[in-house]
């Protein structure tokens, strides 16, 4: 229950947010909703006026539809054939009182009386609002299809029976297809209807925005609920429920964390009778966690495949994610980009610092110990939802984790982009997401995708080692460079090269060149380095891949047999580069001497190849050509 008691506290300590509008980056709106208040996605709209006369509807376009509605315990979990109306806003087949007359098939009973007596009961009660009360007036009238098909919003065919689709005879009769077939998708029968009330005199906010509505509503379902139980979540005593929301991760959403209603299999039988024996959870509490644990998905979740990776604190929501490179935590600081010759422990001291910001909210938010959450949700049907990674944690010891997982699983990276666009360079570990499709390809599948992202968080937050298939497939596509275009090669490689970092953590592996490491598999990835460069600058302009690239793999498998083709592939731009040859020629003889002669053999190459590669090909691209010409003709 300590998830939920999270959640709860989290809507508590940020009740200012509740029932305001907020934006997402794709201009998607959401908000922390209030108790008893669910979200839908509507396709008409219909303003009535003050005095409950219909005033105008139109088709709501799709990127407006999410709408705050009330809602009851059971028209929050109400399926298939049961009649659970929504308070206010609801399909057709609720709200409309002429629903028959217009050819609308009712299965059991009409909905449209059960709804119309529980607005009435909501409009009647001392703390409905004007605006409730003139939507009541108007639909108590039962005409609502009637004003919608003469404004034009339904349409019907010749038997005056609403159209169940658009064929050559609805478009023969009426010409273009209309906008109500486009945003709803089956029949106009499963439309679902908001409505809003007009003034002439004075400008009001819409319904389903509108706190006053909201407050209103809580008010009057407040004062029906009973039947007190004590709650396993805050140990008080209050009104509990056994029906509790979905729509977790989206609108369309069925799948619940808490159910209970199978009374004929084994969800609780067996061990109790009823299932509140289970653990009873108060309405209030179940609202509100739910509520803020839909707001925090919207706010900064991460959603692969319907699988959600979340990190939040109570009270201080804005938390480096468990999942992100060191970039997205702090874009902002240069103080892990531009650097290459760090240690472990020098850059986990730079880390610490680019973290010190969140640490000192974190430490300033109140007296209590204020701990972190991580949490996994994900769903196996389309009803039930489990919760497959939940820790909570000391806000300190989760940032000394991140320390240690950024300071250790780390190389010098170039594949993420500023906001001007420009690419830029920075030290630390990939994001999990990155790890996953260097390991199995930018076309992997989110499943396979999620899943590395989960098998990945031990990792990071227990320092467990990194699972040895997906180094070994990481190092096996980046051992194969013509297999992909040059920049997912290099993203690849500079991820393998993490990932080798952090598996061979106790020797000390850094970006910049370690000209003292005497490993066999380190040098043949030296030499590697020095053949494609020296032929990338006889090359100059021409693009095109060099024959050390061509033959990596190859050479990760048989390094002395594919050399001596790689060495033989070198004369001519050993030629063409003339006396500027001479560098290159030297670091190849001082490496391939370093190689022990019982060594230097076809025994293939582990994944330290790509450090050695890597650290000798930046290094000779960031050292000054004129410099080191000039020490070369000095020493031959």
């Amino acid at each position: 229950m300590s998830w939920l008691l999270n959640l709860y506290e989290t809507y508590e300590a940020n009740l200012e947010f509740v029932g305001k509008i907020e934006r997402k980056y794709n201009d998607q709106e959401y908000m922390l909703l209030p108790v008893s208040h669910t979200t839908q996605n509507a396709h008409i709209e219909v303003d009535v006026t003050e005095d409950g006369e219909f005033h105008f509807a139109t088709v709501v376009e799709k990127n407006d539809a999410s709408t705050v509605i009330p809602c009851t315990e059971d028209s929050a979990s109400r399926s298939g054939t049961k009649i659970a109306p929504y308070p206010l806003h609801d399909k057709l087949s609720y709200v409309a009182g002429d629903y028959k007359d217009y050819g609308g098939e009712v299965k059991k009973e009409e909905p449209f009386p059960h709804y119309i007596k529980q607005l009435e009961e909501w409009a009647n009660s001392p703390y409905a609002v004007d605006k409730v009360k003139s939507i009541y007036r108007y639909l108590r009238k039962g005409r609502l299809i009637q004003d919608l098909v003469a404004h034009g919003i339904l349409y019907v065919d010749e038997n005056q029976r609403l159209l169940s689709k658009w064929d050559k005879n609805a478009e023969a009769r009426y010409g273009a297809k209309p906008p109500i077939f486009s945003v709803v998708a089956g029949e106009q029968t499963s439309a679902f209807v908001r409505f809003n009330v007009y003034s002439p005199t004075k400008v009001l906010s819409k319904v389903w925005n509108d706190q006053q509505v909201y407050d209103s509503f809580i008010q009057f379902y407040s004062s029906k609920l009973g039947g007190e139980d004590f709650c396993y979540v805050t140990g008080r005593k209050l009104p509990a429920t056994d029906k509790h929301a979905n729509k977790i991760r989206n609108a369309a959403d069925k799948a619940k964390l808490i159910s209970a209603n199978d009374n004929s299999g084994f969800t609780f039988r067996g061990r109790f009778a009823q299932s509140h024996e289970a653990a009873s959870i108060s309405y209030e509490v179940s609202q509100k966690a739910h509520n803020a644990l839909k707001w925090l998905i919207n706010r900064q979740g991460k959603i692969i495949d319907q699988r959600v990776f979340l990190v939040w604190s109570n009270q201080e929501l804005d938390i480096p994610g468990v999942t992100e490179d060191l970039f997205a935590i702090d874009s902002t600081s240069d103080s892990t980009k531009d650097k290459i010759a760090y240690t472990n422990k020098e850059l986990a001291v730079e880390v610490a610092k680019a973290l010190d910001g969140y640490r000192n909210k974190l430490s300033g938010l109140s007296d209590r110990k204020e701990n972190v959450n991580i949490l996994v949700l994900d769903s196996a049907t389309t009803g039930r939802m489990a919760v497959l990674y939940y820790r909570n944690m000391d806000k300190e010891q989760y940032l000394d984790k991140l320390v240690k997982w950024h300071s250790t699983c780390t190389w010098l990276h170039k594949y993420r982009k500023n906001d001007n666009g420009d690419f830029v360079q920075f030290i630390g570990a990939p994001a999990l997401k990155d790890i996953a499709f260097a390991a199995y390809g930018p076309r992997a599948s989110e499943k396979v995708v999620k899943g590395v992202m989960e098998r990945m968080l031990p990792c990071v937050l227990d320092g467990r080692k990194i699972p040895l298939d997906i180094i070994t497939s990481s190092c096996r596509r980046a051992a194969n460079p013509v297999s992909m275009e040059k920049w997912e090669w290099e993203k690849t490689l500079s991820i393998a090269c993490a990932l080798i970092n952090k598996q061979e953590e106790q020797e000390g592996f850094k970006v910049a060149l370690d000209e003292s490491i005497n490993d066999r598999d380190y040098l043949f990835g030296r030499l590697l380095a020095v053949a494609d460069v020296l032929e990338r600058r006889a090359l100059g302009a021409e693009d095109r891949a060099s024959n050390a690239v061509r033959y990596m793999n190859e050479f990760s498998r048989h390094p002395e047999r594919t050399w001596r083709t790689i060495q033989a592939c070198l004369q001519p731009y050993q030629v063409r580069l003339g006396r500027q040859a001479f560098y290159y020629n030297r670091i190849i003889d001082e490496v391939g001497s370093r190689i022990p002669v019982e060594q230097f053999n076809n025994k293939p190459l582990s994944g330290k190849f790509l450090l050695g590669f890597y650290s000798q090909r930046h290094d000779l691209y960031t050292k000054k050509g004129t410099n080191d010409t000039e020490e070369m003709e000095t020493n031959n």
